[in-house]
């Protein structure tokens, strides 16, 4: 049966050299249950979905699509192996530890009942020099990207109470083929598979559907998407 391990949040962000922002919460700590889980309002604007769970940068954390996020326990097991390192529930920034669920193969628009709180299934998180920097391991960006075990991000879709120990049942699965595992692998490293990505309909980040779009236009016709993407020219 799956179920959540661990309910994992930063109480307040610390100041770092190494983050954009100049403060981070990755470093999540598991907390006693339940906490609520609620849609935070679109990214910039609102950080977590979770209570109590800080986020240092807005503007590319948190918000509506990026509410929770979520790695499974098997995944931190694989990593501890790989490092030759202690993984506790929470150290790679994550929400939800959880166990006997697939992230990486979950679909994006998948629908997770947990606790009284229902998610949905939004895509992958992409690896960045601050979890990289907070984990102290040089090349980890590219090593994190390479492994494709990148742990999935949820939309709040019904608000409610998540506890260690819920169970975790999928009430939706898409009949398209757009994984988490694929839609890592369209951000970072084989842009040819961004137009699947709109397969997987309003599940799909707005700034990602742009990101999809953007690159159309380039392929395309790339005299008029010069004149259409920032800095350029």
């Amino acid at each position: 049966m799956p179920v959540v391990l661990s309910l994992n949040v930063a109480s307040k962000t610390v100041p770092v050299d190494y983050a954009r922002a100049g403060t981070t919460g990755i470093d999540k700590r598991p907390v006693d249950g339940p906490l609520r889980i609620s849609a935070p309002g679109p990214k910039g604007s609102a950080g977590s979905g979770v209570a109590g769970d800080e986020i240092a940068d807005w503007s590319v954390h948190g918000g509506t699509y990026q509410a929770v996020y979520g790695y499974a326990r098997e995944d931190l097991d694989w990593w501890q192996t790989e490092l030759g390192v202690d993984l506790g529930n929470g150290r790679f920034g994550e929400n939800l530890t959880t166990q006997g669920i697939d992230h990486t193969g979950a679909r994006v628009g998948e629908h997770w009942r947990i606790g009284t709180a229902t998610l949905e299934v939004t895509g992958a998180r992409v690896p960045c020099r601050t979890f990289a920097s907070f984990l102290g391991l040089s090349g980890w960006v590219k090593r994190f990207t390479q492994a494709g075990r990148p742990g999935a991000y949820f939309r709040v879709l019904e608000p409610g109470l998540v506890a260690p120990g819920d169970e975790i049942t999928v009430l939706h699965r898409p009949d398209h083929d757009v994984t988490v595992g694929l839609f890592l692998r369209a951000i970072t490293t084989d842009a040819d598979l961004l137009p699947r990505l709109l397969e997987a309909g309003d599940a799909v980040p707005p700034e990602v559907v742009e990101l999809v779009h953007r690159r159309t236009v380039i392929d395309l016709a790339p005299e008029i998407a010069a004149s259409r993407v920032p800095g350029d020219g």
